[in-house]
């Protein structure tokens, strides 16, 4: 039986990682808009929690490029920059490369088939235009090797960078160019069931490394009109 003050500290950090997966995730759907102000009382609220795990989740979306925080100011959603997507983007391929090599002996058929399903249902949310279903599909789809890497590491990279990408992703899951990715999935879902760790974490590194190639281009775009 773990002591009190154990229980304690084990259930105030799972409050503090529900309140920065839920911030974090409002800010990748747009629920939370690019320079919206956030004033940690009003999340509180909303929330349902005391200020504390919302100040601490308030510094990890800082530290991960998410928020913007002025001391003694404000703090508030931040915009999305050619640069950070860079910055991301390097890291987010190198890891999903690395996990795909480290899980290319452990696939199993069952892991193979989660991924076609993953890709059917991006296939689907893509023809309808559901931009949030291609989302979750495609994390479906390459979340299973960085599950079976079981690179504990590696997934808490990922777990920091990967919404900044995430953010920019749903401009390109809007446009015709996401029927690309169908293909790519598919190629890499043969080579990882034909055992090709080096060819594998290629599609996965190029997947990652071009996609931020052509938001940034979306996002300076944008920036200019």
């Amino acid at each position: 039986m773990p002591r009190r003050d154990d229980t304690f500290t084990i259930d105030r950090r799972l409050l503090r990682d529900d309140v920065y997966r839920r911030l974090r995730d409002a800010i990748v759907d747009g629920a939370l808009a690019p320079g919206e102000q956030l004033r940690d009382a009003d999340l509180a609220e909303r929330l349902g929690v005391s200020r504390t795990p919302v100040r601490e989740a308030l510094l990890r979306l800082a530290e991960a490029g998410l928020v913007v925080a002025r001391p003694g100011r404000s703090t508030t959603v931040s915009s999305l920059h050619a640069q950070d997507i860079n910055d991301a983007r390097v890291v987010v391929a190198a890891m999903h490369a690395a996990a795909v090599r480290e899980a290319i002996d452990r696939f199993t058929p069952f892991d193979l088939e989660e991924m076609r399903e993953a890709n059917r249902r991006f296939a689907e949310a893509i023809a309808r235009g559901d931009v949030v279903e291609a989302l979750q599909a495609d994390d479906a789809l390459h979340g299973v090797p960085v599950r079976v890497a079981g690179n504990r590491a590696l997934t808490a990279v990922l777990e920091q960078y990967v919404p900044v990408l995430r953010r920019a992703e749903r401009l390109r899951f809007s446009s015709s160019a996401a029927r690309e990715s169908v293909a790519r999935h598919d190629h890499l879902i043969a080579l990882c069931e034909s055992g090709d760790g080096e060819g594998a974490g290629a599609i996965e590194y190029s997947t990652f490394a071009s996609l931020a190639v052509e938001i940034e281009a979306e996002v300076a775009a944008a920036d200019e009109e």
